[in-house]
């Protein structure tokens, strides 16, 4: 069995108990996908909408060497529902990368609205021509509103994942948000949700890890703590961000980034205990991660290996987050 088999496999026993379909049963998985595609009609389609594309280069007058960003997924990282380049996540996302590096940026975006976790193939075979340092992905929550097994959602980001790190490409990915509170989502399909993406997170974050990328748990990012601010962090249709909320979405997601392209600062470099950051086995880390929104996990050595009798090592951190950012309109020839 290969590696992404074996993270498969593990992030089944961990997280789904070894249950499939049949856990859930034929009856209720029916009644499921009928729940599902109600919440996607009142959701609205989407999939006609083209966000403002945020590539080109950012942090004008700022050394290089220049830092490569992609950005891939779904609707969450292409930033739809906001009208201004600035507003979209990946514009956000490099503004902050430029602003802390103190390096120019230059980003592509090849996330599609829409797009589940079987689309990622296609804009990894654009986002590769690009050469990256980094790709960011942002995916799952579309696989849970269209009711996708998790064990197929999880195959094809490790496959997006391995052919990314294989070429050289520091991976981030964001994992699926909490889906439990978003308004459109009704019962019996809500209690579903917010079970089935924690799921899909924990697996996701072991078969990334498992490839060799990082991630990031976005758990509340569209859960709970957007639920205390629907106004504000919600868009109209209730259930993608607003361009508040993709900043806070961007505040996550840029200290990991940094981490990802190794520039960190110097007081971040270890573990510190106090914040509850250390070395653990895999599956009790992405866990662990599900439960605390905001957590970072990344692969690590104990004793110059990257695995103990539990598994892979992770280095589990809680990054601190910075001052909201502001996007900047790209340029679109360097600067």
């Amino acid at each position: 069995m290969g590696k992404a088999g074996a993270a498969r496999k593990l992030a089944s026993a961990a997280v789904y108990g070894g249950g499939g379909l049949s856990a859930l049963g034929v009856a209720l998985y029916g009644l499921l996908t009928f729940e599902a595609k109600s919440a996607r009609r009142v959701i609205g389609e989407a999939s006609s909408v083209r966000p403002p594309d945020p590539s080109g280069w950012y942090g004008r007058g700022r050394p290089g060497p220049a830092i490569k960003i992609a950005i891939l997924g779904d609707s969450s990282a292409a930033g739809y529902g906001v009208d201004r380049v600035e507003e979209t996540p990946g514009a956000v996302l490099a503004s902050g990368v430029a602003e802390l590096a103190d390096r120019r940026v230059h980003l592509r975006g090849f996330a599609v609205v829409g797009a589940m976790s079987s689309d990622l193939g296609a804009q990894v075979e654009r986002a590769l021509p690009t050469d990256p340092d980094v790709a960011v992905i942002l995916v799952g929550a579309n696989d849970v509103t269209h009711v996708v097994l998790p064990a197929a959602s999880v195959r094809h980001l490790s496959e997006a994942v391995r052919r990314l790190h294989d070429a050289g490409v520091a991976v981030l990915v964001g994992t699926c948000p909490d889906l439990g509170t978003i308004k459109p989502i009704m019962p019996p399909l809500k209690q579903i949700a917010r079970t089935w993406s924690r799921r899909i997170a924990a697996a996701q974050t072991i078969a990334v890890l498992e490839e060799g990328g990082r991630t990031v748990s976005l758990g509340s990012i569209l859960g709970p703590e957007f639920a205390a601010a629907p106004a504000v962090l919600f868009g109209p249709d209730q259930f993608h961000p607003s361009a508040s909320g993709y900043r806070s979405l961007v505040q996550v997601l840029l200290p990991s980034t940094l981490a990802a392209l190794g520039l960190t600062p110097d007081d971040e470099s270890e573990p510190e205990a106090y914040r509850g950051e250390g070395v653990m086995p895999i599956t009790a880390a992405a866990i662990q991660a599900v439960d605390v929104p905001g957590t970072e996990l990344g692969g690590t050595e104990v004793g110059g290996s990257r695995r103990g009798v539990r598994g892979l090592w992770v280095e589990l951190r809680h990054r601190r987050r910075h001052p909201d950012t502001e996007g900047e309109a790209p340029d679109a020839t360097e600067g």
